[in-house]
């Protein structure tokens, strides 16, 4: 009796351990280049939000990427090998930030430099230079110094960072689209050919509008289930948080199948 019920547990296990085989190989087919999303690096941010994370964090997971080879690249270099539908190599990863917060620039960038790790801020336009709330945001200085870095890329997160998923007018469209881009342009002296939805809000005639704009892609955070993962003007992004100071986790969000799995646990 005692083995009888000995072996209905083993086989039970196997069952288990074959079921589990099969999701991990099945996951392992679901790539998703990882686009990482990063807005606040210090440490005040940290004790607020799920939006900050420390120097001492981020520099910890910059300084992983370096030594496990990953091969990161701007979101440009990302953006053209999908439109050309060209082989993309294994462990991919590409660096982004929302806002144009000072700290980008006082905190993210000597570490960006320092392991040689492109990346793409998007600012908004209406904030440069200015301290809204608790929050101070880089001035045009800083901004075109970042740009003529060639580590770093600058794109809009429009005018004054509404949702554009929301029913707005055309002319405030445009605007935000349109206008922030021309105003990035004149002010770094080169073309900006990427876009950031504010609060990751994408809709079908944002994404249009971004088309008409003369941008080349465009990223957000919030899709709805079962999006394709390849379209360049609807990106998917992964918010960084502290919590990835653990590089365990890290190295989990950083895999390519985190955005898979991400996507049908939050479809429940």
């Amino acid at each position: 009796m005692k083995n009888k019920f000995v072996r209905a547990i083993t086989a039970f296990v196997l069952v288990l351990v074959f079921i589990f085989c099969l999701w991990v190989g099945y996951v392992s087919t679901k790539y998703t280049v990882p686009i990482l999303m990063y807005h606040y690096i210090n440490e005040q941010e940290v004790k607020r939000s799920r939006l900050g994370v420390s120097p001492w964090a981020f520099e910890r997971q910059m300084r992983f990427l370096r030594e496990h080879k990953y091969n990161v690249i701007s979101l440009d270099a990302l953006s053209d090998l999908m439109r050309l539908k060209k082989k993309i190599p294994p462990n991919t990863v590409v660096v982004t930030f929302d806002d144009g917060y000072l700290d980008n620039y006082t905190n993210a960038f000597p570490i960006l430099k320092k392991y040689n790790i492109p990346a793409t801020i998007f600012v908004v336009i209406n904030r440069v230079g200015k301290r809204v709330g608790n929050d101070d945001y880089m001035n045009w200085r800083e901004i075109k110094e970042l740009s003529d870095s060639g580590l770093i890329t600058i794109g809009s997160h429009s005018m004054s960072h509404p949702n554009l998923s929301e029913n707005i007018s055309i002319d405030d469209f445009k605007k935000e689209i349109f206008d922030s881009k021309q105003i990035l342009e004149n002010a770094l002296n080169k073309k900006v050919t990427l876009f950031s939805y504010p609060f990751g809000g994408v809709s079908l005639k944002a994404r249009a509008y971004v088309i008409r704009a003369g941008y080349k892609a465009a990223v957000g955070t919030n899709f709805p289930f079962g999006y394709p993962d390849n379209d360049v003007f609807s990106l998917k992004r992964l918010r960084i948080s502290e919590n990835c100071g653990n590089l365990l986790i890290f190295w989990v969000e950083t895999s390519g199948r985190y955005t898979y799995i991400k996507e049908r646990r939050d479809s429940y």
